[in-house]
């Protein structure tokens, strides 16, 4: 670690009590997980209205909170969908100001690029957003505190921003992954991660595992909520070199496992075979008879996503299409 960013994270006066302050939920999962799954057939409709409902549904308590919204942005290429689409974001900054949050601010530390408002540049950000400089921050480049015991790290540094939110809010574009599978509102913690500090692509969490990365991250942020961008996703080759892949939906809900085993489902992907899953059942609800699913049925709204070969054998039974 550079001693900069060391001394940094040492002295600030904020590190004691933001190491633990996302931790102060249990670990273990305890009864049935609410999750919303919600038409939306383009970014053009009243997207505000509808993660309003999508919250409503989930009974998440905005009010006097510090919000943070975490969308995807990892690199651009204007032929397909990589990142949370900028309408989506900016019609969540709307609605949780409206519920009353004591403040909301985007952020984000993408892996593959350092130029962090560039990508947002480009992804259309700075045009969508009013005003997106004064509310956005770069995790990559954030002041940190340490926390403790993170997998094989005896401390491991988090950005303030992250650690101080009373409520971080996953907003990831819904698309398959070249190595976990799948990557939707528990892999997009890997934007919590600063890149001054663990390098680009987030080098740790590489040599810690992908999977295992993932679980450790979930459970040190307990107190979260998702709003899946499904209005177009990405398939085959995913989270970079897939194809745009039209759903027509958001998810939402507050247990991010039971948002992500939805979503697999949505996907035509097993969630019993997702391994990052399997690992964090402690955490949420993978198994659908824990799930209490609200709007539309995941399996009447299922649209098989295309797999690489290496996942081919995680394709959900066929016969569950219909239910």
């Amino acid at each position: 670690m550079k001693p900069s960013l060391l001394r940094r994270a040492l002295v600030s006066a904020m590190a004691g009590g933001l190491a633990s302050c996302q931790r102060n939920q249990p670990a273990s999962f305890a009864g049935t997980s609410p999750v919303a799954v919600l038409r939306a057939k383009n970014y053009q409709q009243d997207l505000t209205a509808t993660i309003l409902e999508g919250i409503r549904l989930c009974g998440l308590v905005v009010k006097d909170k510090r919000v943070l919204l975490k969308p995807n942005l990892v690199e651009f290429d204007a032929s397909t969908a990589i990142n949370t689409d900028v309408g989506l974001v900016a019609a969540a900054l709307e609605a949780f100001r409206s519920l009353g949050a004591a403040s909301v601010v985007i952020a984000e530390g993408p892996g593959h690029r350092r130029d962090t408002l560039g990508l947002a540049d480009e992804a259309g950000y700075w045009k969508g957003i009013r005003d997106f400089e004064g509310h956005f921050v770069d995790l990559n480049r954030d002041d940190v505190s340490p926390v403790k015991n993170f997998l094989t790290e005896s401390q491991f540094f988090l950005p303030n921003t992250a650690l101080g939110a009373d409520l971080i809010v996953s907003m990831p574009k819904m698309k398959t992954h070249h190595w976990a599978g799948a990557t939707l509102a528990m892999k997009n913690f890997f934007g919590l991660v600063p890149g001054a500090v663990y390098g680009w692509p987030k080098n740790t969490l590489h040599y810690l595992g992908i999977e295992n990365s993932i679980v450790a991250l979930n459970r040190q942020f307990r107190r979260t909520f998702a709003i899946v961008d499904g209005i177009v996703g990405m398939e085959g080759n995913g989270p970079i070199q897939g194809t745009a892949k039209d759903v027509g939906l958001l998810v939402f809900g507050q247990d991010l496992v039971a948002v992500d085993s939805t979503c697999c489902r949505i996907m035509g992907i097993d969630p019993a075979k997702v391994g990052y899953l399997q690992q964090a059942m402690d955490l949420g609800a993978v198994d659908s008879q824990q799930i209490h699913q609200r709007g539309e049925n995941p399996i009447v709204v299922r649209n098989d996503f295309a797999l690489i070969p290496e996942f081919a054998s995680f394709r959900l039974n066929p016969g569950e299409k219909r239910g």
